[in-house]
């Protein structure tokens, strides 16, 4: 079933877009600074807010607009990447169309908080998985093509969300709309993944070369870009069409905040003005320093809008009692232990288990929040490395917990396995061993794990002149016994002197 929506024209003719295909395919949008990339999103959005659910990921708080006239919650991201989490769970739950601005934050904030949103959304239960637009404004800020001033944390963090929304996003409903001024600034693997393109006015003979070879154009017509108007883009693609076309974007109903100014006139009867600048106006001591005031949101926070939702009770049913502290924490405690001795719990990431443990807890009745995410993360990292029994009292275990507590949360739980390992003087981890432990079945990528936590400084690891691996773990004064023999391979490999 074919639904189209307006774009505008592509000469006399309205230029249409298939949403239903769009859904099932993603779309990449282009255009340097000034050549309508943004009003052209704008115009998208509009034109299917009343059609699909919607989430904007927005770096200059630029669509909080849409809120009034289209109902959009509007997010504002603080730093708080677990609540973000929890929001987009929410999100996908209540089918709530949001707009995530992070103009308050720094490049890093942006990137951490634009993962951890992003992450809530892919990671939904499957029951969730509701057809959503999920465009990005400034992709590139999000899925750059090399790295920059920020941390090689955030941007892993980032990157690895961009690329689980244009790869993996259409299974779990998610259809990724990406912009960005610079092509040859966006990740390859993320722009690779699009089947619809929509190209601006830009003047760099690079991103003019990719544009091109992105719609098979010959790379002598890559020069048409440069001529493009404001507001016109050339489009392709199985939701656009089979062949390339040019599109004049339409007028849009919301308008930016960040819009360019027009000329106005200046001033013409200024007195003295060296003194209306230069001389300092009085103060009266007296009054308190002005502070600038918090802006106002457009519309009511959505973590109060969807955290303190709750289905309707019948008026004849008595509220439920509160459950005794002690009975909520031992639930909690066996609820916990259930997930990870599931048998397929060694291969889910610690975010699906979340979600899993959650819903257990809500059928054991447990109110309000179990775990945060990052606790929930910590105790499961410490229950896998116990799975084989407490660790006797004074052995260090204590203080291995401490440093985990300081690595990232993914690399925790691997942390505490080998640790736990070297303490008992055990022999090193098998790969299944510690793929296990990170939540994957590849064990490749558990040992380009144990090399990232060797360049922290937590492991060094080394061979036996057999071949057989051993890790030590300096801060312990301690390591393991040898493990099995075999070939030199990935952070394992180390020269012999």
């Amino acid at each position: 079933m074919r639904c189209d929506i307006d774009l505008g024209l592509t000469g006399d003719r309205p230029a249409l877009l298939d949403l239903t295909e769009l859904l099932a395919t993603r779309l990449l949008v282009q255009g340097n600074s000034g050549s309508g990339k943004s009003h052209l999103l704008r115009r998208l959005l509009e034109q299917s807010a009343g059609l699909v659910q919607q989430a904007i990921i927005d770096p200059e708080g630029d669509f909080a607009s849409l809120a009034e006239r289209y109902g959009h919650v509007v997010v504002e991201a603080d730093g708080d990447d677990a609540a973000l989490q929890r929001v987009a769970a929410r999100v996908r739950v209540h089918r709530v169309s949001v707009v995530l601005t992070l103009d308050n934050l720094d490049a890093d904030g942006q990137m951490r908080a634009a993962a951890a949103f992003l992450g809530g959304l892919f990671d939904a239960d499957r029951e969730h998985w509701y057809p959503m637009l999920v465009a990005v404004d400034e992709a590139q800020l999000f899925a750059p093509a090399a790295a920059g001033e920020v941390s090689d944390e955030a941007r892993r963090l980032s990157l690895g969300a961009m690329t689980n929304l244009m790869c993996r996003g259409r299974k779990r409903g998610l259809a990724g709309v990406i912009a960005t001024q610079r092509l040859a600034k966006l990740a390859k693997n993320v722009a690779a993944e699009a089947s619809n393109f929509l190209m601006g006015r830009t003047f760099l003979d690079i991103d003019m070369a990719r544009a091109a070879d992105l719609l098979g154009m010959e790379r002598r017509q890559a020069e048409t870009f440069r001529d493009l108007p404001r507001g016109q883009f050339v489009g392709l693609g199985p939701a656009i069409a089979r062949r390339s076309l040019v599109i004049a974007v339409g007028p849009t109903e919301t308008v930016s905040r960040a819009a360019a100014p027009g000329l106005l006139p200046l001033p013409s009867d200024i007195e003295d003005a060296r003194s209306l600048i230069l001389t300092p106006e009085p103060r009266d001591e007296t009054l308190p320093p002005v502070r600038r005031q918090p802006r106002a949101a457009p519309v009511q926070d959505v973590l109060t809008q969807l955290a303190t939702y709750r289905p309707p009770v019948p008026s004849e049913e008595p509220e439920e009692e509160a459950m005794d502290p002690a009975e909520r924490d031992a639930i909690i405690a066996d609820v916990l232990h259930s997930v990870i001795t599931d048998a397929d719990a060694g291969t889910c990431t610690p975010a699906t288990l979340y979600q899993d443990f959650t819903v257990r807890c809500r059928i054991r009745r447990v109110r309000g929040e179990a775990l945060s995410l990052p606790e929930f993360k910590r105790r499961i990292a410490v229950a896998r490395a116990e799975a084989g029994g407490e660790v006797s009292d004074g052995s260090g275990w204590e203080k291995a917990q401490g440093i985990a507590a300081g690595l990232p949360d993914d690399l925790a739980g691997l942390f505490l396995v080998v640790a736990r390992a070297a303490i008992e003087g055990a022999p090193c981890p098998t790969d299944s061993a510690l793929a296990e432990a990170y939540g994957t079945s590849s064990g490749g990528r558990a040992r380009r794990m144990l090399a990232f936590l060797e360049e922290r400084g937590a492991i060094v690891t080394r061979r036996d002149l057999r071949g057989a691996p051993i890790i030590a773990v300096p801060d312990l004064g301690v390591e393991t016994a040898p493990g099995a023999p075999q070939p030199a391979a990935g952070g394992l490999r180390r020269r012999m002197g």
